[in-house]
């Protein structure tokens, strides 16, 4: 880094008005020699390269192990609900939630877990197969990444990473065993959680995880009960990690997940009335290679991974598309291997660079079948995907003659892909993505920036070749709604400018505190914006249902040619060794320029709050966290609108400081005045009044 380059590149735009205006900075790390030390938050997905947060030129949220732990979570909802203009729709049933940022959702966010894509679709399943117990951080980024992270990056990217030794493993130690056990009053879960973890050799480290949830119906907001929701679920995970030699090291993680529930055949919100035998099964395999040789030039990193989900549905009854007793199969497969490498330089006296070069390359591949016949919608086919990418990471001092520093990041990056079904069909495209992010340090506590980003997303196997029956509807003869393929589909496209400010600012009200404030603006523009066209003739008015074939539909996917999303969100922290205050605020709006309907995931302005007294001689936090929404009428049909709403939980945690190694208790409060409230687009109102309590030991 150039010389003079501070942890903080932070500062709201009136801020930075003033700072030229030379009004002179409050106190701050940079400046104040006798400061208690504070650790940055930061992130790795944002620019595939350490960066504290507040210095990238956009909105990164990083949740901690520590954050993950006070949360309790069930499910990753209770995550990432919290993070601004982040949405988890479908639910409460922990099989339908998926997640959206920004308006954009399902195949539109890139979803990874230790590097490795995510890649499953179904319009009424989950996204992704985790339980939150094996997690030790998750990364968001909101905003267009796909200049880094290709199709889907049009939200942003959210990114899993499953403990590791290191996390557990104590000062001296060479092995351990971590214990949980849990219960939550709201489904009546109980929860397993089995934990060992080694260094038996100085160059390998071993962590295996076993967790077992088990829970029945759940108990609603407005007193009823969210039936066929009893499910039971079992995840694994086993990392072994090899030092090689210095610089080097070689890391093998499997991870594998096992759900079965009886529940509707969509299992979003409510659900209809056909019931099925729903089984899941996930697996996931990844070979993680790093290599810092020491030298300037070469930091290499690559990965190589296989996933595999597959979701089996029983029908039984008759009251679905499929007769009783039918078992209904997907299955996506997704091979895939990324290899970046990172060279780090000077350019001249005043700027230093670090450029970001690799390529990457997947597969998906979906079989449907629903007895021995084909599935609707859901063809054997298989997508493929050749990428190149490159990043630049410059840091330039006093730049032309003005205080602080600038930070750029331009990058670049071209796929190729193509698609084809087992009928014949072919497609192919490419796309290529540009960014370029600026940020203005003009001291150590202040920071204006602003970002331009391309993202594509490309039509997924589902929306090109599906085919088969979409939806029955039992009048005269019957009415039946048919997928039609549509080779024809563009890639989507958007282009978003971000602007925003913020500050950092430490000993603001006592010694070793620190606020950080940052917020942004922002405008997506999409082009052939991928959506679901649904032609259903109304029987009785548009047509007889006594005609055979008379009122049979269609349903395929269509390019929107014009569309925009635009919001802003905030967020804002205050950390002392006592106190912990989280604030977030966001907003998001989009709509159909040509016929001004609404379009996107929109949500109302939203605000979060966590709030958290630390008591260090006790081994105690105690908190409060607050979930607020405006209501919500930005829909197209009236039973989609949602009331404002205000819910309050409240947690303990305490781990004695002289059995600091031993137990650790966690209690929380959910909704703890039983709010009758409902989230955009889920279809069903929240959970309830719930306590939950989760107890730790590690002898």
């Amino acid at each position: 880094m150039a010389a003079g380059h501070h942890r903080a590149r932070s500062g709201w735009l009136f801020a930075g008005a003033a700072l030229l205006a030379g009004i002179p900075a409050p106190p701050s790390a940079a400046d104040d020699g006798d400061a208690t030390p504070l650790l940055e938050v930061v992130t790795v997905t944002a620019t595939s390269n350490p960066l504290a947060a507040f210095d990238y030129p956009g909105m990164v949220s990083v949740i901690d192990s520590e954050q993950i732990r006070l949360l309790q979570p069930s499910t990753t909802d209770d995550l990432l609900k919290w993070v601004p203009n982040v949405e988890v729709t479908g639910g409460p049933r922990r099989t339908g939630m998926q997640p959206s940022i920004r308006g954009f959702t399902g195949p539109d966010v890139v979803v990874t877990v230790d590097g490795t894509r995510q890649n499953f679709d179904s319009a009424h399943d989950g996204r992704y197969f985790l339980d939150p117990s094996l997690l030790r951080s998750v990364e968001v980024v909101r905003g267009p990444s796909s200049s880094l992270y290709g199709s889907g990056g049009t939200g942003g990217v959210i990114a899993f990473r499953t403990i590791r030794a290191e996390d557990l493993l104590r000062a001296d130690e060479r092995a351990g065993v971590r214990l949980s056990g849990g219960y939550q009053s709201v489904n009546d879960e109980r929860l397993a959680v089995v934990t060992a973890y080694g260094r038996p050799l100085r160059q390998l480290d071993l962590v295996g995880s076993v967790t077992r949830r088990e829970s029945g119906e759940i108990d609603l907001g407005d007193g009823s009960t969210l039936d066929r929701t009893d499910d039971a679920l079992d995840a694994a995970l086993l990392k072994a990690g090899w030092a090689l030699r210095p610089g080097q090291r070689l890391e093998l993680t499997w991870q594998g997940f096992s759900g079965d529930a009886q529940e509707p055949n969509n299992g979003q919100g409510v659900g209809g009335d056909d019931v099925v035998d729903k089984r899941i099964r996930s697996s996931d395999l990844r070979l993680h290679y790093s290599w810092d040789s020491g030298t300037p030039w070469v930091d290499l990193t690559a990965v190589a991974y296989r996933n595999e989900s597959t979701v089996d549905e029983l029908a039984l009854d008759a009251l679905g598309n499929v007769p009783a007793g039918t078992l209904q199969r997907r299955t996506i497969a997704t091979r895939g291997a990324r290899i970046d490498n990172r060279s780090r330089f000077a350019i001249g006296d005043r700027m230093d660079a670090t450029l970001t070069y690799g390529a990457e390359l997947w597969q998906d591949d979906q079989q449907g079948s629903a007895g021995a016949a084909e599935r609707g919608g859901v063809p054997d086919a298989r997508a493929r995907f050749r990428a190149a990418f490159v990043q630049a990471e410059l840091s330039l001092s006093r730049p032309l003659g003005l205080p602080g520093e600038v930070f750029l990041l331009p990058g670049l990056r071209r796929d190729d892909f193509e698609g084809q079904d087992d009928a014949g069909r072919e497609t192919q495209d490419a796309a290529e993505s540009r960014r370029l992010g600026v940020s203005w340090r003009p001291n150590a506590w202040g920071l204006l920036f602003a970002n331009w980003g391309e993202a594509f997303r490309a039509p997924r196997i589902g929306e090109l070749f599906q085919n088969g029956v979409h939806f029955r509807i039992p009048l005269g003869p019957g009415v039946v709604n048919r997928f039609v393929p549509n080779t024809a589909l563009a890639p989507q496209r958007t282009a978003t400018f971000e602007y925003g400010a913020g500050v950092d600012l430490v000993a603001l009200l006592a010694d070793g505190d620190r606020l950080q404030l940052k917020g942004s603006r922002f405008r997506t523009d999409a082009e052939e914006l991928i959506d679901l066209e649904v032609t259903q003739p109304a029987p009785f008015a548009a047509c007889d249902p006594f005609v055979f074939g008379a009122c049979d539909g269609t349903t395929r996917a269509i390019n929107v040619d014009d569309a925009v999303l635009e919001g802003w969100e905030l967020e804002a922290t205050y950390t002392h060794p006592r106190t912990r205050i989280a604030v977030g605020l966001s907003d998001v709006d989009g709509r159909n320029r040509i016929t001004g309907d609404d379009l996107g995931l929109l949500t109302p302005v939203q605000l979060t709050l966590d709030a958290a007294l630390r008591f260090p001689g006790q081994g105690a936090t105690a908190g409060w966290r607050l979930m607020a929404a405006a209501a919500f009428d930005e829909v197209a049909e009236p039973e989609l609108e949602r009331d404002g709403y205000l819910v309050h939980d409240f947690y303990l945690s305490w781990q004695p400081e002289a059995a600091r190694s031993a137990y650790r208790v966690d209690l929380q409060l959910n909704n703890a005045f039983d709010e009758n409230y409902a989230r955009v687009f889920t279809g069903a109102p929240q959970p309830g009044r719930n306590l939950a309590v989760r107890l730790t030991w590690t002898p």
